[in-house]
This record gives C-alpha cells, sequence and structure tokens, in this order.
C-alpha cells in the first residue's frame, strides 16, 4: 500500500486534516494526531492506544509492531507492504474515534447508522 492509499482513508474521516509533522506527514482531527507517516518510508505510525493497540499486535502480527519512543510505547508501526486495506481502514478509524471529540464522535455515529 502507497501513502495515497493511506491518504485517501485518513482524509475520509470526518474532519481528518493533513498536517507536517517535523519530516513526516500527519493525520489529525481536533489538532489531535492519530497517524504519522515519512514520505519516503514504507511505514505508517498509528498513535493508538493499549486499547487498540494490543488487539492488533496480537491479530496481526505479521504487519503490526510496537511503536516505540524510548521505552515508551506509542502505538503502531504498520508495514504499509504487508498491511491488508481492511486492517488499515479499521486502525485508523479506531484510532480517529479514540482523538476525535466526543460531539464529532456522536455525529459520525449517527450519520452513519
Amino acid at each position: 500500500m502507497k501513502l495515497d492509499e493511506v491518504r485517501k482513508i485518513a482524509m475520509s474521516l470526518p474532519e481528518a486534516t493533513e498536517e507536517p509533522h517535523f519530516n513526516r506527514t500527519s493525520f489529525r482531527v481536533g489538532g489531535k494526531i492519530f497517524a504519522t507517516a515519512h514520505p519516503d518510508e514504507p511505514f505508517l505510525n498509528v498513535i493508538a492506544g493499549e486499547s487498540v493497540r494490543e488487539p492488533a499486535l496480537a491479530m496481526y502480527a505479521d504487519c503490526v509492531e510496537k511503536l516505540l519512543w524510548g521505552k515508551k510505547v506509542l502505538g503502531l508501526r504498520v508495514d504499509l507492504r504487508g498491511v491488508d486495506y481492511a486492517i488499515l481502514k479499521d486502525l485508523l478509524q479506531q484510532d480517529w474515534a479514540a482523538k476525535a471529540p466526543k460531539s464529532l464522535r456522536a455525529a459520525a455515529m449517527k450519520s452513519s447508522g
């Protein structure tokens, strides 16, 4: 999967924005980062909490690993060369929901069904 495909998924989420983050691009909602990527690397960093991270590590060990900042686990490092579209979409949606303002989450849930 390429960054353009990641971008389409991330930007399809309500009120998602793409902004520079040092030498990376970041995807945000309500000013909070839910994913970052370097344009020249085949990885996506999903800034996921434990409730998203631990199940993903167990289910998708072939394409997902812990994202570390020193000794602290910040989320997931997703290998875009091997991740399935549906898996990546699910991870981004879950992390978007964890970062989105409560009112936006409620509106998104209401409009989706």
